[in-house]
């Protein structure tokens, strides 16, 4: 069997699968509409582990530009914890995001949040039979992303897909925005496949480094994980302009910045990449804006900023499983991972 085959797959056939993702969300559409419109709960609570944690990240902030109090936790610390985010009168709203829907930290955070808190349950998932979903008041299951191989590539992007849905339902928006999504996906993957294998088997890199501000933490982090997960790089993620406080010292020839660029603070957040240049890193951007003197990855400039986020990631898991690759690593079976994580006393 060829390393990566299962990976290789899933990156690639994304484009399918986020047309699958929307058409799981519209299914729910009118209940999700239902659902908001009561008004039921102040806060929202949006929880994941591992992968699924950092898709919270950008689901919550995501939500919060929409006008929803949101806020971000893993699920153990729902779980282990739920004194310090649960506060006494508030009543919530509790958003779950777990590939396989039986992640055991993730399905009893949403059990005790039944239990003792109360309040509505939203599940988004690959697998419709799991007990999360079954388990939620309402759940999105995108069953086509389920994955061979254990580190998540179409399965986060399209529940991705599905958190920026349910982020702009909230906020009023036009959800036909969304609908070019797949194509530009497709063209994003054919388009930027060589760069990705280029920086990949770059043998003058030994550090990564992925820096996304607002929203696009999460993404960074994301891309972060994949890097470690897959190839057993050296990998780490930090907001932008905080990278300058401390982490870049550790930038040099033998690094690669990758600058998730937002359109409010491309200025500022262009400015720290040309730095880490001038220290001799290479550097490649992902933005909506055309940036001079780096590598890019250019996306269509005419999206709304709510669809936007999944776009900077696919580009960056070719560049994880190119990575594994030339590492000599299998991406399919990363080291000491597992796709589901269960903790029998949990």
């Amino acid at each position: 069997m060829t390393a990566g085959q299962y990976t290789y797959k899933e990156i690639m056939s994304q484009p399918d699968v986020w047309a699958e993702a929307l058409a799981a969300f519209d299914s729910q559409d009118r209940l999700l509409h239902s659902w908001l419109e009561t008004r039921a709960f102040d806060q929202m609570i949006v929880t994941g582990c591992g992968s699924t944690y950092y898709l919270a990240l950008t689901a919550a902030r995501l939500l919060r530009q929409a006008g929803c109090h949101a806020l971000a936790c893993p699920a153990s610390e729902l779980l282990l914890h739920p004194q310090s985010i649960c506060i006494p009168g508030q009543r919530y709203l509790l958003l779950c995001i777990s590939r396989s829907g039986a992640t055991s930290e993730t399905v009893r955070a949403q059990e005790l949040f039944k239990s003792h808190v109360g309040g509505p349950v939203i599940a988004v998932t690959c697998d419709s039979g799991s007990p999360l979903a079954q388990d939620a008041g309402l759940a999105i299951a995108i069953d086509a992303a389920q994955e061979s191989s254990v580190a998540q590539t179409r399965s986060f992007s399209s529940m991705l897909v599905v958190a920026q849905q349910l982020a702009a339902l909230v906020a009023g928006h036009d959800l036909a925005a969304s609908r070019p999504l797949p194509a530009i996906c497709r063209r994003l993957l054919e388009r930027y496949d060589d760069l990705a294998r280029s920086l990949g088997e770059n043998s003058a890199i030994r550090k990564f480094f992925f820096l996304g501000s607002d929203a696009f933490y999460g993404i960074a982090c994301e891309a972060m994980l994949k890097m470690k997960e897959m190839s057993l790089s050296y990998s780490e993620a930090y907001h932008t302009l905080e990278f300058r406080h401390g982490p870049m010292s550790m930038v040099g020839e033998d690094s690669l910045v990758i600058g998730l660029i937002t359109p409010e603070a491309a200025r500022q957040e262009i400015r720290v990449l040309d730095e880490m240049a001038d220290m001799g890193a290479a550097v490649l951007t992902i933005a909506q804006t055309h940036i001079e003197n780096h590598r890019s990855v250019r996306l269509p400039a005419d999206l709304p900023a709510w669809c936007s986020p999944v776009l900077y990631l696919p580009v960056l898991q070719l560049l994880a499983y190119q990575r594994a690759l030339f590492n000599g690593r299998d991406p399919d079976r990363p080291h000491n991972l597992s796709a589901v994580i269960s903790l029998d006393d949990i």
